[in-house]
Protein backbone atom coordinates (compact mmCIF):
# COMPACT_ATOMS: atom_id res chain seq x y z
CA UNK A 1 0.00 0.00 0.00
CA UNK A 2 0.78 3.35 -0.76
CA UNK A 3 0.82 4.10 2.90
CA UNK A 4 3.52 1.59 3.84
CA UNK A 5 6.20 4.13 3.18
CA UNK A 6 4.62 7.22 5.11
CA UNK A 7 5.12 7.36 8.74
CA UNK A 8 2.42 7.91 10.87
CA UNK A 9 3.40 11.41 11.63
CA UNK A 10 2.98 12.64 7.98
CA UNK A 11 0.25 10.10 6.70
CA UNK A 12 -2.27 13.23 7.29
CA UNK A 13 -4.42 13.48 4.05
CA UNK A 14 -4.56 17.21 3.64
CA UNK A 15 -5.94 16.77 0.39
CA UNK A 16 -8.37 13.72 -1.52
CA UNK A 17 -6.45 10.47 -1.91
CA UNK A 18 -5.94 8.95 -5.46
CA UNK A 19 -5.81 5.18 -4.20
CA UNK A 20 -7.75 3.49 -6.65
CA UNK A 21 -8.18 6.48 -9.14
CA UNK A 22 -7.11 7.90 -12.15
CA UNK A 23 -4.03 9.59 -11.78
CA UNK A 24 -3.35 12.85 -13.67
CA UNK A 25 -0.02 14.23 -13.07
CA UNK A 26 2.38 16.92 -14.07
CA UNK A 27 5.86 16.97 -13.65
CA UNK A 28 7.95 20.49 -14.11
CA UNK A 29 11.72 21.60 -14.22
CA UNK A 30 12.48 24.70 -12.96
CA UNK A 31 15.53 27.37 -11.60
CA UNK A 32 18.97 26.71 -13.00
CA UNK A 33 20.52 23.02 -14.39
CA UNK A 34 21.24 20.62 -12.03
CA UNK A 35 22.52 16.97 -12.61
CA UNK A 36 19.35 15.65 -11.58
CA UNK A 37 16.51 16.53 -13.44
CA UNK A 38 16.09 14.80 -16.38
CA UNK A 39 16.70 11.82 -13.92
CA UNK A 40 14.22 12.85 -11.34
CA UNK A 41 11.93 12.60 -14.50
CA UNK A 42 12.54 9.01 -14.95
CA UNK A 43 12.67 7.94 -11.66
CA UNK A 44 9.17 9.72 -11.02
CA UNK A 45 7.58 8.24 -14.35
CA UNK A 46 9.35 4.64 -13.16
CA UNK A 47 7.15 4.84 -10.04
CA UNK A 48 3.96 6.08 -11.67
CA UNK A 49 4.36 3.36 -13.52
CA UNK A 50 4.91 0.92 -11.35
CA UNK A 51 2.07 1.87 -9.22
CA UNK A 52 -0.42 1.58 -12.19
CA UNK A 53 1.05 -2.21 -12.89
CA UNK A 54 0.39 -2.60 -9.53
CA UNK A 55 -3.08 -1.68 -9.03
CA UNK A 56 -2.52 1.19 -6.91
CA UNK A 57 -4.30 3.59 -8.80
CA UNK A 58 -6.62 2.78 -12.02
CA UNK A 59 -4.69 4.91 -14.92
CA UNK A 60 -2.23 7.19 -15.61
CA UNK A 61 -1.22 10.51 -17.46
CA UNK A 62 1.87 11.93 -17.21
CA UNK A 63 2.10 15.52 -18.42
CA UNK A 64 4.73 17.47 -18.74
CA UNK A 65 4.93 21.51 -18.70
CA UNK A 66 7.44 22.84 -21.13
CA UNK A 67 9.54 25.66 -19.06
CA UNK A 68 9.00 25.29 -15.57
CA UNK A 69 6.26 27.85 -14.58
CA UNK A 70 6.30 29.78 -17.50
CA UNK A 71 4.32 26.20 -19.04
CA UNK A 72 2.50 26.09 -16.12
CA UNK A 73 1.24 29.72 -16.61
CA UNK A 74 0.75 29.77 -20.83
CA UNK A 75 -0.90 26.01 -21.00
CA UNK A 76 2.22 24.75 -22.66
CA UNK A 77 2.46 21.42 -22.11
CA UNK A 78 3.34 17.55 -23.83
CA UNK A 79 1.66 14.49 -22.53
CA UNK A 80 3.32 11.43 -22.72
CA UNK A 81 2.21 8.50 -24.38
CA UNK A 82 2.24 5.20 -23.13
CA UNK A 83 4.62 3.83 -25.41
CA UNK A 84 7.53 6.14 -24.43
CA UNK A 85 7.10 5.38 -20.89
CA UNK A 86 9.46 2.50 -20.55
CA UNK A 87 12.33 4.44 -22.54
CA UNK A 88 11.91 7.44 -20.03
CA UNK A 89 14.79 5.28 -18.30
CA UNK A 90 17.17 6.86 -20.55
CA UNK A 91 16.91 10.05 -19.15
CA UNK A 92 18.90 8.79 -16.47
CA UNK A 93 22.12 9.14 -18.59
CA UNK A 94 21.40 12.99 -19.77
CA UNK A 95 22.30 15.76 -18.09
CA UNK A 96 19.89 18.95 -18.38
CA UNK A 97 16.18 19.46 -19.31
CA UNK A 98 14.32 17.41 -21.65
CA UNK A 99 11.48 19.76 -20.97
CA UNK A 100 13.42 23.29 -20.13
CA UNK A 101 13.32 25.46 -17.34
CA UNK A 102 13.18 28.91 -16.81
CA UNK A 103 13.21 31.65 -13.41
CA UNK A 104 9.63 32.27 -12.64
CA UNK A 105 8.50 33.41 -9.49
CA UNK A 106 4.92 32.93 -9.01
CA UNK A 107 4.44 36.26 -6.52
CA UNK A 108 6.20 38.79 -8.50
CA UNK A 109 3.05 39.87 -10.62
CA UNK A 110 5.08 42.65 -13.02
CA UNK A 111 7.40 40.56 -13.68
CA UNK A 112 5.43 37.43 -15.18
CA UNK A 113 3.04 40.80 -16.67
CA UNK A 114 5.82 42.02 -18.38
CA UNK A 115 7.02 38.73 -19.78
CA UNK A 116 4.09 37.66 -21.41
CA UNK A 117 3.24 35.11 -19.36
CA UNK A 118 -0.31 36.90 -17.79
CA UNK A 119 -2.10 39.79 -19.01
CA UNK A 120 -1.99 42.57 -16.75
CA UNK A 121 -4.67 43.01 -13.66
CA UNK A 122 -4.52 38.85 -13.93
CA UNK A 123 -2.91 36.68 -10.44
CA UNK A 124 -0.24 34.32 -11.88
CA UNK A 125 -1.34 31.78 -8.72
CA UNK A 126 -5.14 32.00 -9.94
CA UNK A 127 -4.25 31.26 -13.82
CA UNK A 128 -1.66 28.55 -12.61
CA UNK A 129 -4.25 27.03 -10.48
CA UNK A 130 -7.00 27.33 -13.59
CA UNK A 131 -4.37 25.65 -16.12
CA UNK A 132 -3.95 22.60 -13.76
CA UNK A 133 -7.57 22.42 -13.16
CA UNK A 134 -8.21 22.87 -16.86
CA UNK A 135 -5.58 19.64 -17.83
CA UNK A 136 -7.18 17.68 -14.84
CA UNK A 137 -4.03 17.20 -12.92
CA UNK A 138 -4.23 16.07 -9.49
CA UNK A 139 -1.34 15.81 -9.01
CA UNK A 140 1.80 18.38 -9.94
CA UNK A 141 5.78 17.48 -9.13
CA UNK A 142 7.66 20.63 -8.87
CA UNK A 143 11.53 19.77 -9.18
CA UNK A 144 13.66 22.64 -8.64
CA UNK A 145 15.49 24.39 -5.73
CA UNK A 146 14.47 26.31 -3.30
CA UNK A 147 13.06 29.36 -5.21
CA UNK A 148 11.28 26.60 -7.05
CA UNK A 149 9.86 24.88 -4.44
CA UNK A 150 9.14 27.92 -1.76
CA UNK A 151 6.71 28.83 -4.54
CA UNK A 152 5.39 25.64 -4.82
CA UNK A 153 4.57 26.11 -1.22
CA UNK A 154 2.57 29.47 -1.74
CA UNK A 155 1.13 27.48 -4.68
CA UNK A 156 0.06 24.66 -2.77
CA UNK A 157 -1.61 26.88 -0.22
CA UNK A 158 -3.13 28.62 -2.50
CA UNK A 159 -5.00 25.62 -3.92
CA UNK A 160 -5.91 24.60 -0.79
CA UNK A 161 -7.79 27.77 0.56
CA UNK A 162 -8.84 28.54 -2.78
CA UNK A 163 -9.42 25.46 -4.44
CA UNK A 164 -9.70 23.07 -1.77
CA UNK A 165 -6.94 21.45 -2.18
CA UNK A 166 -7.74 20.09 -4.99
CA UNK A 167 -3.80 19.46 -6.49
CA UNK A 168 -1.60 17.87 -4.71
CA UNK A 169 2.01 19.09 -5.14
CA UNK A 170 4.98 16.95 -4.69
CA UNK A 171 8.54 19.13 -4.46
CA UNK A 172 11.98 17.66 -5.44
CA UNK A 173 14.81 19.52 -4.09
CA UNK A 174 16.94 20.50 -7.17
CA UNK A 175 20.52 22.18 -6.36
CA UNK A 176 24.06 21.94 -6.44
CA UNK A 177 24.49 24.24 -4.00
CA UNK A 178 23.56 21.58 -0.70
CA UNK A 179 21.48 24.57 0.87
CA UNK A 180 18.02 23.81 1.71
CA UNK A 181 16.84 23.80 5.32
CA UNK A 182 15.97 21.18 6.45
CA UNK A 183 17.29 18.38 3.31
CA UNK A 184 20.40 16.74 4.07
CA UNK A 185 21.23 16.41 0.70
CA UNK A 186 19.74 18.11 -2.17
CA UNK A 187 19.78 16.42 -5.92
CA UNK A 188 22.97 17.13 -7.98
CA UNK A 189 25.07 18.68 -5.22
CA UNK A 190 27.35 15.46 -5.40
CA UNK A 191 27.71 14.85 -9.11
CA UNK A 192 28.13 18.64 -9.53
CA UNK A 193 30.88 18.30 -6.93
CA UNK A 194 32.89 15.27 -8.74
CA UNK A 195 32.38 17.27 -12.20
CA UNK A 196 34.13 20.33 -10.42
CA UNK A 197 36.66 18.50 -9.73
CA UNK A 198 37.24 16.62 -12.86
CA UNK A 199 37.38 20.37 -14.58
CA UNK A 200 40.30 21.31 -12.24
CA UNK A 201 42.06 18.46 -13.06
CA UNK A 202 42.41 19.52 -16.40
CA UNK A 203 43.15 23.42 -15.47
CA UNK A 204 45.26 22.62 -13.32
CA UNK A 205 47.67 21.94 -16.43
CA UNK A 206 47.78 25.86 -16.80
CA UNK A 207 50.03 26.31 -13.48
CA UNK A 208 52.89 24.67 -16.50
CA UNK A 209 52.26 27.65 -18.88
CA UNK A 210 53.78 30.47 -17.28
CA UNK A 211 55.67 31.61 -14.48
CA UNK A 212 54.21 32.73 -11.08
CA UNK A 213 50.96 31.64 -12.26
CA UNK A 214 47.64 31.92 -10.03
CA UNK A 215 44.63 29.85 -10.84
CA UNK A 216 41.29 31.22 -9.54
CA UNK A 217 38.66 28.22 -9.96
CA UNK A 218 35.19 29.45 -9.44
CA UNK A 219 32.66 27.78 -8.12
CA UNK A 220 29.17 27.56 -7.81
CA UNK A 221 27.52 28.28 -4.24
CA UNK A 222 25.71 31.81 -3.84
CA UNK A 223 25.49 31.85 -0.29
CA UNK A 224 26.76 28.16 0.30
CA UNK A 225 30.59 26.52 0.68
CA UNK A 226 29.30 23.08 0.27
CA UNK A 227 29.66 22.41 -3.25
CA UNK A 228 33.42 24.17 -3.16
CA UNK A 229 34.33 22.73 -0.37
CA UNK A 230 33.34 19.19 -1.78
CA UNK A 231 34.53 19.46 -5.20
CA UNK A 232 37.85 20.63 -3.56
CA UNK A 233 37.79 17.18 -1.53
CA UNK A 234 36.93 14.87 -4.62
CA UNK A 235 39.89 17.13 -6.77
CA UNK A 236 42.55 16.45 -3.68
CA UNK A 237 41.07 12.06 -3.73
CA UNK A 238 42.27 11.90 -7.52
CA UNK A 239 45.15 13.99 -6.94
CA UNK A 240 46.39 11.26 -4.33
CA UNK A 241 46.30 8.58 -6.50
CA UNK A 242 48.55 10.40 -9.15
CA UNK A 243 51.82 9.28 -9.97
CA UNK A 244 55.02 11.30 -10.47
CA UNK A 245 57.59 10.49 -12.96
CA UNK A 246 60.45 12.14 -11.01
CA UNK A 247 60.92 14.52 -8.01
CA UNK A 248 63.43 16.73 -10.11
CA UNK A 249 60.35 17.92 -12.12
CA UNK A 250 58.92 21.93 -11.02
CA UNK A 251 55.46 20.55 -11.24
CA UNK A 252 54.64 18.25 -8.52
CA UNK A 253 51.75 17.26 -6.26
CA UNK A 254 52.65 20.34 -4.24
CA UNK A 255 52.49 22.18 -6.65
CA UNK A 256 48.57 20.63 -7.97
CA UNK A 257 47.38 21.03 -4.48
CA UNK A 258 44.81 23.68 -3.18
CA UNK A 259 46.37 26.31 -1.64
CA UNK A 260 43.19 28.68 -0.78
CA UNK A 261 39.59 27.03 -0.28
CA UNK A 262 37.61 30.58 0.12
CA UNK A 263 33.41 30.41 0.94
CA UNK A 264 31.21 32.81 2.23
CA UNK A 265 30.68 30.95 5.57
CA UNK A 266 35.04 31.44 5.95
CA UNK A 267 35.58 35.00 7.38
CA UNK A 268 38.15 35.91 4.37
CA UNK A 269 41.33 38.39 5.44
CA UNK A 270 42.46 38.96 1.77
CA UNK A 271 45.68 40.88 2.80
CA UNK A 272 46.93 38.07 4.95
CA UNK A 273 45.91 35.52 2.76
CA UNK A 274 47.82 37.15 0.55
CA UNK A 275 50.70 37.42 2.41
CA UNK A 276 50.12 33.76 3.08
CA UNK A 277 50.13 32.82 -0.51
CA UNK A 278 53.04 34.64 -1.64
CA UNK A 279 55.00 32.31 0.14
CA UNK A 280 53.33 29.59 -1.95
CA UNK A 281 54.26 31.20 -4.93
CA UNK A 282 57.73 32.19 -3.91
CA UNK A 283 57.94 28.18 -3.44
CA UNK A 284 56.18 26.60 -6.06
CA UNK A 285 55.78 28.90 -8.61
CA UNK A 286 52.36 28.87 -8.64
CA UNK A 287 48.77 29.29 -6.75
CA UNK A 288 45.49 27.73 -7.13
CA UNK A 289 42.73 28.79 -5.36
CA UNK A 290 38.83 27.48 -4.59
CA UNK A 291 36.04 30.43 -3.96
CA UNK A 292 32.86 29.87 -4.03
CA UNK A 293 31.12 32.84 -6.37
CA UNK A 294 29.35 34.06 -3.10
CA UNK A 295 32.82 34.86 -1.16
CA UNK A 296 32.86 38.30 -0.65
CA UNK A 297 29.56 39.33 -2.64
CA UNK A 298 28.80 41.91 0.16
CA UNK A 299 32.06 43.32 0.12
CA UNK A 300 31.65 43.69 -3.58
CA UNK A 301 28.10 45.01 -3.37
CA UNK A 302 29.28 47.65 -0.91
CA UNK A 303 32.33 48.99 -2.85
CA UNK A 304 29.15 49.49 -5.98
CA UNK A 305 27.09 51.60 -3.73
CA UNK A 306 29.05 53.36 -2.53
CA UNK A 307 30.27 54.16 -5.93
CA UNK A 308 26.65 54.64 -6.93
CA UNK A 309 26.34 52.18 -9.50
CA UNK A 310 23.48 49.75 -9.76
CA UNK A 311 23.63 46.43 -8.28
CA UNK A 312 22.21 43.83 -10.89
CA UNK A 313 19.49 41.52 -9.69
CA UNK A 314 17.43 38.69 -10.56
CA UNK A 315 13.00 38.25 -10.29
CA UNK A 316 13.76 37.00 -7.23
CA UNK A 317 16.27 40.06 -5.96
CA UNK A 318 19.26 38.01 -5.71
CA UNK A 319 22.10 39.44 -6.80
CA UNK A 320 23.40 38.65 -10.39
CA UNK A 321 26.95 36.94 -9.58
CA UNK A 322 27.77 36.88 -13.30
CA UNK A 323 27.18 40.69 -13.62
CA UNK A 324 29.12 41.73 -10.58
CA UNK A 325 31.76 39.06 -11.52
CA UNK A 326 34.05 38.28 -8.21
CA UNK A 327 36.49 36.35 -9.94
CA UNK A 328 38.02 39.62 -11.52
CA UNK A 329 37.33 41.20 -8.10
CA UNK A 330 39.54 38.95 -6.38
CA UNK A 331 41.99 38.15 -9.13
CA UNK A 332 42.94 42.02 -8.97
CA UNK A 333 43.64 41.90 -5.61
CA UNK A 334 45.39 38.35 -5.11
CA UNK A 335 47.65 38.92 -8.03
CA UNK A 336 49.04 42.10 -6.76
CA UNK A 337 50.27 40.16 -3.52
CA UNK A 338 51.35 37.44 -4.35
CA UNK A 339 53.26 39.12 -7.30
CA UNK A 340 51.76 36.74 -9.88
CA UNK A 341 52.98 37.16 -13.79
CA UNK A 342 50.00 35.68 -15.04
CA UNK A 343 46.22 35.27 -13.53
CA UNK A 344 43.47 32.95 -15.03
CA UNK A 345 40.36 32.64 -13.32
CA UNK A 346 38.09 29.54 -14.64
CA UNK A 347 34.67 28.57 -13.65
CA UNK A 348 33.22 25.11 -13.59
CA UNK A 349 29.84 25.71 -13.00
CA UNK A 350 28.56 25.04 -15.99
CA UNK A 351 30.37 22.34 -16.97
CA UNK A 352 29.78 20.56 -13.64
CA UNK A 353 25.71 21.33 -13.52
CA UNK A 354 24.87 20.11 -16.89
CA UNK A 355 26.39 16.47 -16.26
CA UNK A 356 24.03 13.67 -16.30
CA UNK A 357 23.28 12.45 -12.58
CA UNK A 358 25.83 9.97 -10.36
CA UNK A 359 25.04 7.04 -8.70
CA UNK A 360 24.77 8.66 -5.72
CA UNK A 361 22.61 10.80 -6.78
CA UNK A 362 20.49 8.57 -8.57
CA UNK A 363 20.16 6.44 -5.83
CA UNK A 364 19.04 9.60 -3.49
CA UNK A 365 16.57 10.95 -6.55
CA UNK A 366 15.21 7.28 -6.61
CA UNK A 367 14.29 6.72 -3.12
CA UNK A 368 12.74 10.14 -2.61
CA UNK A 369 10.60 9.83 -5.92
CA UNK A 370 9.62 6.24 -4.70
CA UNK A 371 8.56 7.92 -1.68
CA UNK A 372 6.84 11.42 -3.02
CA UNK A 373 5.29 8.71 -5.56
CA UNK A 374 3.75 7.10 -2.54
CA UNK A 375 2.68 10.35 -0.50
CA UNK A 376 1.00 11.98 -3.76
CA UNK A 377 -0.92 8.42 -4.09
CA UNK A 378 -1.81 9.29 -0.02
CA UNK A 379 -2.78 12.91 -0.57
CA UNK A 380 -0.10 14.41 1.51
CA UNK A 381 1.76 17.22 -0.23
CA UNK A 382 5.49 18.22 0.78
CA UNK A 383 9.02 18.27 -0.83
CA UNK A 384 11.10 15.04 -0.63
CA UNK A 385 13.72 14.35 0.66
CA UNK A 386 15.75 13.57 4.12
CA UNK A 387 14.63 15.43 6.96
CA UNK A 388 17.38 16.25 8.77
CA UNK A 389 15.38 17.64 12.02
CA UNK A 390 13.79 14.74 12.33
CA UNK A 391 15.46 11.93 13.84
CA UNK A 392 17.35 9.48 11.54
CA UNK A 393 16.74 12.10 8.77
CA UNK A 394 13.90 9.81 6.98
CA UNK A 395 12.68 10.70 3.51
CA UNK A 396 9.48 12.26 3.81
CA UNK A 397 7.38 15.14 2.35
CA UNK A 398 8.96 17.72 4.00
CA UNK A 399 6.01 20.41 4.81
CA UNK A 400 6.92 23.09 2.84
CA UNK A 401 6.73 25.91 4.85
CA UNK A 402 9.59 24.42 6.79
CA UNK A 403 11.77 24.69 3.47
CA UNK A 404 13.76 27.76 2.97
CA UNK A 405 17.08 28.54 1.46
CA UNK A 406 20.01 30.03 2.92
CA UNK A 407 21.40 26.47 4.41
CA UNK A 408 25.02 26.90 5.47
CA UNK A 409 27.68 24.82 5.10
CA UNK A 410 28.91 23.10 8.26
CA UNK A 411 32.82 24.11 8.36
CA UNK A 412 33.31 22.34 11.69
CA UNK A 413 32.97 19.20 10.16
CA UNK A 414 36.03 17.00 10.39
CA UNK A 415 36.88 16.39 7.08
CA UNK A 416 37.18 19.92 5.94
CA UNK A 417 38.66 21.38 8.87
CA UNK A 418 41.51 18.23 8.46
CA UNK A 419 41.61 19.47 4.18
CA UNK A 420 42.13 23.24 5.33
CA UNK A 421 44.32 21.81 7.77
CA UNK A 422 46.63 20.39 5.24
CA UNK A 423 46.68 23.56 2.53
CA UNK A 424 48.15 25.56 5.93
CA UNK A 425 44.95 27.66 5.36
CA UNK A 426 44.19 27.23 9.31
Amino acid sequence: MASSLLSKSVYLRSHSAIEGKHAHVAMMTSGGLAPCLSSSIAQLAKYWVKALREGQIAGLTLRCYIDGYAGVLTGNSIVIPESDWDRLVHLNDLGGSPIGNSRVKLTNVKDCVKRGFIQEGDDPLEIAAQQLMKDGINVIHTIGGDDTNTQAAVLSKYLMDKHNGSVIVIGMPKTIDNDVVPIKQTFGADTAAQQGAIFFNNIVNEDTANPRMLILHEVMGRDCGYLTAKTAQYYRETLATQQFASDLFPSSRSSRDIHAIWIPELKLDLLAEGSRLKKVMDEHGCVNVFFGEGTGVEEIVRDMEANGEEVPRDAFGHVTLNKINPGEYFSKRLAKYVEAEKTIVQKSGYFARSAAANDFDRDLIGRCAEVGVASAIAGVSGCMGEDEEREGSPIRPIEFERIKGGKAFDIEQEWFQTMLKEIGQI
